[in-house]
């Protein structure tokens, strides 16, 4: 025979309000007591079929996007299409779709109580300008939760991300297979969890291809057309040396070296050639247009969803890690 609420709270020393409020995920109880009262529950057998569980009424889900720098996170084609697939998917299954925005510098167990105690459903969590140390107050939510963006070893949460190794690599070797020269590399000054797989996969390129990783150039510069355009602009005007082609974190990095390359007066592909990833919308129109890499946005926002849903519906899921691939887009800068 299974334990009953009042039983329950005896055994916990709380009131039985407390244990009916984890049980029916409702409002006036702390994350640690409602953690606590589902273990219980789970333990002891609790039939959960006795109340109308609040994730069964609950038609929402929750987008969180986290926002560290708000330079790579923003409104910005990329983020614009992710949040469109993960729309579509939400009216798909029946359900709302709310929005909350996090900054590192905010009261984040505060907006994550807010939002359990919402009756949320579940959470995508964008995580792109994410640290592990900043996933921590996300760690035992009592509610699903998939990660959208970026993979953390030490995270036990459902993922999903691009292949941005495979993207990174696809995209240098097909630059050097069009050179047939020492690639540079236009890197992102800031520092996160996807430019750090790229830069993976373009150097595991540059070693694929018998060269040595020590003689590619590298610059750091800022991951916005603006950022990138004045610093390869001081770059050029300090005498840097530069590489006869590129691969860059971006196409928002590439687009501002282009346009600081051809106002110092380079051909772009004939004396430096330039490759990018995202394939953002002004890549086509750029003169020359951008070759770079193709990121299926809306798609994964839609599969973030799915996933959640999923996870929702049945409880007994073991957690995975989802990489959606790439593939090149070639036009003219190489």
């Amino acid at each position: 025979m299974s334990i009953t609420a009042k039983e329950l709270a005896k055994k916990l020393g709380l009131s039985e309000a407390a244990v009916s409020m984890a049980l029916r995920n409702k409002p006036g109880v702390s994350t640690q007591t409602r953690r606590m009262v589902l273990d219980a529950a789970d333990k002891y057998e609790y039939d959960f079929t006795k109340i109308v569980k609040s994730t069964a009424r609950s038609r929402h889900i929750t987008f969180v996007i986290y926002k560290r720098q708000g330079a790579i996170v923003g409104s910005t084609p990329f983020f614009s299409e992710l949040s469109e697939g993960i729309e579509t998917a939400c009216t798909q299954g029946q359900f709302k779709l709310q929005i909350v925005y996090i900054h590192k510098d905010d009261d984040v167990k505060d907006k994550i109580n807010e939002i359990t105690y919402s009756d949320s459903a579940g959470i995508i969590l964008l995580g792109t300008e994410m640290h592990p140390e900043d996933f921590t107050p996300f760690a035992n939510l009592s509610i699903p939760l998939v990660l959208l963006d970026v993979y953390f070893d030490t995270v036990g949460h459902d993922c999903i991300l691009i292949n941005n190794i495979q993207g990174a690599f696809l995209a240098t070797n097909y630059l050097i297979s069009r050179t047939k020269k020492q690639p540079g590399y236009l890197r992102s000054s800031y520092g996160i969890e996807n430019f750090e797989e790229r830069a993976d996969g373009f150097y595991k390129a540059v070693r694929h291809n018998g060269m040595s990783v020590s003689k590619s150039i590298v610059h750091r510069l800022t991951p916005s057309t603006e950022g990138a355009f004045a610093d390869m602009m001081e770059l050029t005007e300090q005498g840097e040396e530069l590489a006869p082609c590129y691969f860059a974190d971006n196409d928002w990095i590439a687009i501002g070296a282009i346009k600081a390359l051809s106002k110092r007066g380079y051909r772009i592909p004939e004396d430096i050639a330039i490759i990018g990833f995202d394939n953002v919308p002004m890549a086509a129109y750029l003169e020359p247009p951008l070759t770079t890499v193709h990121v299926p946005k809306k798609y994964m926002g839609e599969m973030a969803v799915r996933r959640l849903i999923e996870i929702i519906n049945n409880k007994n899921n073991y957690p995975v890690k989802i990489e959606v691939t790439t593939r090149l887009i070639k036009r003219v800068s190489v």
